[in-house]
């Protein structure tokens, strides 16, 4: 469905306008999605994100501070987020030995099982965008990375 329809405005200022709202309104629809997605999970889409770059560090440690600086939402709250996965029990986490107010953070074995058991319904996460071509959905990747500078 076309922006103007979903938010019900007719005309934009201009070209650069209406492609800012599209992107905003369009972040927001896929968010929900996501989280619908994770919701039978036990999880949200920023302690997925977590679970994932842990995962890609395993079976290597990493700091608190850089999964904030590698999360896709910068705004998280890592370490109420980190708290959440240690009581489920998908993360461990250990105090550094270089530093005493930092911890190390790795996943667990009960973590990579939640992860291969979401892999299985990839199919359902990539739905999302099936209504683009493989070649239109590089074309959107490139064209986002270009507005990103």
């Amino acid at each position: 469905m076309k922006i103007e329809d979903e938010i019900k405005q007719s005309s934009f200022r201009n070209a650069y306008q209406k492609v800012s709202i599209n992107l905003i309104f369009t972040n927001h629809w896929l968010i929900n999605k996501h989280k619908g997605f994770f919701t039978p999970f036990g999880i949200t889409n920023q302690q997925f994100n977590i679970l994932r770059i842990l995962k890609g560090q395993h079976p290597n440690a990493i700091s608190g501070a850089e999964i904030k600086n590698r999360m896709l939402d910068k705004n998280s709250d890592v370490s109420r987020l980190l708290d959440r996965l240690l009581i489920k029990k998908l993360i461990v986490k250990k105090q550094s030995t270089s530093d005493k107010r930092a911890a190390n953070v790795m996943i667990t074995s009960k973590g990579l099982e939640l992860l291969k058991s979401i892999d299985r319904h990839n199919t359902a996460i990539d739905g999302i965008a099936a209504s683009l071509t493989e070649e239109e959905a590089n074309q959107l990747s490139d064209l986002l990375d270009k507005m990103r500078g």
